[in-house]
């Protein structure tokens, strides 16, 4: 990896599509040298390619594979946790445990695995920022996402404990919870069911990843002693994670 001495460096995961490859360019826009990470390697090295960034494979549930990342980073400017994701939409009394581990692996112990691994570097840059990718699902409870809303709430009080433990030291830290997204999260959700994903946007105008990035982006130039706590996004077309407005043909 080379990295100019005097180069800014944001780090960027789940970053092979979606909002983390539109952060991704979005920071590299800025100046940025991007360190982009995801497992899959082909897509991210493309991205790399085209914003100047280096792509690095990331499995943010396997600790040897955090650690190897975090080992060849020189320096750390800006850490965005964009990793995570959601699997199916069942109550409670259907849960499939399978699932729930996968959503707390990847969105709470994938966050904690990161963050834990990169915090020095960020603090010895003299103005870190750590950007957590919540949701909505972080503030509300609705029917049928359990497991997808207790690994968000559990990520983001990590995130937000980490605000006053951190408190003095010169990382700002920095929870943007948005609304509905049209990116692969919904096909994700529904393993790979097209139909199933297009419905959750059918009838509204949803956010895009670009939407998301730009707001990173927007935190990321603030100075120094100015800490965004907490940024709330919904669509126009939604006012809580079960309530949209949708228009019909």
């Amino acid at each position: 990896m080379t990295i100019s001495s005097d180069a800014r460096v944001a780090v960027v995961t789940g970053a092979s599509s979606g909002i983390g490859e539109a952060t991704a360019r979005t920071l590299a826009d800025q100046g940025f040298h991007v360190v982009i990470g995801a497992r899959r390697l082909d897509r991210l090295e493309k991205i790399a390619e085209e914003i100047g960034g280096t792509a690095l494979e990331l499995d943010v549930t396997d600790e040897d594979s955090v650690d190897a990342f975090a080992a060849v980073l020189p320096r750390v400017d800006v850490l965005v946790n964009n990793a995570g994701g959601a699997k199916g939409l069942a109550t409670v009394m259907e849960a499939d445990l399978d699932d729930w581990r996968w959503m707390w692996e990847t969105n709470v112990l994938g966050t904690l695995r990161v963050t834990k691994a990169l915090l020095p570097k960020l603090i010895d840059s003299g103005d870190g920022l750590v950007v957590t990718i919540t949701s909505i699902a972080a503030l509300e409870a609705y029917d049928n996402g359990s497991g997808y809303t207790t690994a968000k709430h559990a990520q983001a009080v990590l995130h937000r404990t980490l605000r006053g433990e951190l408190l003095g030291k010169p990382v700002r830290l920095t929870e943007i919870a948005p609304g509905a997204v049209e990116t692969e999260f919904s096909l994700v959700r529904f393993e790979g069911d097209q139909e199933k994903a297009d419905k959750v946007y059918e009838g509204i105008t949803p956010l895009v990843a670009q939407d998301i990035a730009e707001i990173i982006g927007f935190v990321a130039a603030r100075p120094s002693h100015v800490n965004l706590d907490q940024i709330v996004v919904r669509p126009r077309d939604q006012a809580g994670a079960g309530r949209f407005h949708r228009t019909t043909t």
